[in-house]
């Protein structure tokens, strides 16, 4: 479904990404892991197109379809073609109501979507009694739902979140989880997270490729984080 070969990125004359190379299958939930600032939300931001590429290739294929380089295409585009984003910063609009969050994130799929907004109520209800409620006055787990349910508005073939963990509570995290689950499992959907919490990870995904750096060190199921040869790349450095 997307693969990526030799994808360099620069922050200035700073050498962000390293020749990374990534393959999402279709259907599969797959975790970006590495400690912070190796690289994880700049590699998630170029997927979804809101970094440049210095250089390599970001393709996009479907089932009998034309393979895509998303290297100069738009994140609108990229959305258009089926890539759902959940961001780190969520970046709902805070004065805006739930209902009308919702009813944005359809305008810009395209698509009429009463029937999709139900469904999303159905699979996030505590949103459902808080529709008319603004952005701003949800508490950060349901801003967090609230992202989630924007991006599945377009019904996205690939849903990508960006550290969706990060802040929250326990019980929070384990209804997310469950929802993750569900949309690979039972609706299919292929998924790609970035994430640190690895207890997580080892519950909702399937591989994983660690960053360290900025380099692609490691990859592989899900069962083989439990090798301590990856402890390494997972143990923050001392400070000097």
């Amino acid at each position: 479904m997307l693969s990526l070969r030799a994808v360099n990125q620069f922050y200035g004359d700073r050498h962000i990404l390293w020749n990374v190379d990534l393959d999402l299958l279709p259907g599969a939930c797959t975790s970006v892991i590495g400690l912070p600032g190796m690289g994880k939300t700049t590699l998630i931001n170029c997927i979804a197109g809101f970094l440049p590429v210095e250089s390599g290739s970001i393709i996009w294929q479907e089932d009998g379809e034309i393979a895509q380089d998303l290297h100069l295409m738009q994140a609108a585009h990229r959305s258009a073609l089926g890539i759902g984003y959940v961001p780190q910063d969520r970046r709902i609009f805070s004065q805006l109501t739930v209902e009308e969050n919702l009813h944005i994130a359809v305008l810009a799929g395209g698509d009429a979507g009463n029937s999709l907004r139900q469904d999303i109520y159905d699979l996030l209800p505590e949103l459902y009694a808080l529709r008319k409620a603004k952005g701003a006055e949800l508490a950060d787990d349901l801003q967090q739902q609230l992202a989630v349910a924007r991006a599945l508005m377009t019904r996205p073939r690939l849903l990508i979140l960006d550290e969706p963990t990060r802040g929250l509570g326990q019980a929070f995290i384990h209804k997310l989880g469950n929802l993750i689950v569900r949309l690979n499992q039972e609706f299919g959907m292929t998924i790609l997270l970035a994430e640190e919490r690895l207890s997580f990870i080892r519950r909702v995904t399937d591989r994983f490729y660690l960053l360290h750096r900025g380099r692609n060190v490691a990859e592989g199921s899900i069962k083989q984080l439990d090798d301590p040869r990856l402890l390494q790349w997972m143990t923050p450095e001392p400070a000097r």
